[in-house]
């Protein structure tokens, strides 16, 4: 989103502060005449509409989570906007349930890595992560309530995958990234009654001749989804229902929960730059975070 926001493809909401960033952690300084709930000098993480590449962010005060102590704050930063696309997409559009399939395209990125965990956490029974290289696949692999199964989009069928995996039936839900390239074969890869979230087009917006009937006899949900557009109450009961129901199980990558966060590197503020080239060469397995003071 950072990336394409700075080269022009990502417009902002009416409104928002053109300054990238989306999710930050922090102390905060100074509250409103009617905020109750915090005070001065608590430490948070928080999901913004734009503006958080900044010393200084003004945030809605239902849209703060407090920083526990485990969680360095890198390590918070980490979480807002990635866990709460991951949750939005399994949980409350998704509607994933214990004992399901799900595929998650992207697997190696914050998305991606939380999504999995998550779907383990909430009781999945195969989860299967597309990347790109055999070293990501080995990471994956080997981490805690990761995914139980991995494809390679370049060289495997990711659909024949999720059939053989799940003994012809199909995932119950499938979270995309891709778009066009990956499109017939997410519903090919779909079981009855199943569930695809769309995140992101990263390889284009149009299908062509596409065939539609099995959308209809396989009865399939497909939703799209961009968290940053969706209305303010709607992120703060975004927020509400993941605190309830996830947010505790996080810890960082040593720490002793279920879910984890994965961070490939911090980058000090003057090196900005160099963190967007390794977004944008794809090299990065998990997050990329800024450390701006």
């Amino acid at each position: 989103m950072d990336i394409m926001q700075r080269e022009g493809r990502y417009p902002v909401p009416p409104g928002v502060s053109p300054i990238l960033g989306v999710e930050f952690s922090g102390v905060i300084s100074e509250i409103g005449p009617e905020v109750t709930r915090w005070t001065t000098g608590d430490h948070v993480l928080g999901l913004a509409a734009g503006g958080a590449y900044a010393e200084c962010i003004a945030a809605a005060s239902t849209h703060l989570i407090r920083k526990p102590d485990s969680l360095s704050w890198s390590q918070a930063a980490s979480i807002p906007e990635a866990f709460l696309t991951a949750y939005q997409a399994l949980v409350l559009i998704g509607k994933m349930q214990k004992g399901e399939d799900v595929l998650i395209h992207a697997g190696a990125s914050g998305v991606g890595i939380a999504a999995a965990q998550l779907a383990r956490l909430f009781g999945a029974n195969n989860v299967i992560a597309t990347t790109s290289t055999q070293e990501k696949i080995d990471w994956l692999l080997s981490i805690p309530n990761g995914p139980t199964h991995t494809a390679n989009y370049k060289t495997e069928d990711f659909a024949m995958v999720s059939k053989a995996v799940t003994k012809g039936k199909g995932v119950n839900v499938v979270i995309d990234f891709v778009g066009q390239s990956h499109f017939s074969k997410n519903i090919d890869a779909l079981a009855v009654d199943g569930r695809m979230t769309i995140l992101a087009l990263l390889s284009g917006s149009v299908v062509e001749k596409m065939n539609l009937a099995p959308l209809l006899y396989k009865r399939l949900h497909v939703e799209g989804s961009t968290l940053r557009s969706r209305s303010a109450q709607y992120q703060a009961d975004l927020i509400h229902h993941f605190v309830s129901n996830a947010f505790y199980h996080i810890s960082g990558e040593e720490g002793n929960q279920p879910i984890k966060t994965y961070i490939y590197k911090v980058y000090p503020w003057e090196q900005i730059q160099e963190a967007h080239r390794a977004m944008e060469a794809n090299v990065n397995i998990g997050k990329i975070v800024a450390e701006v003071i």
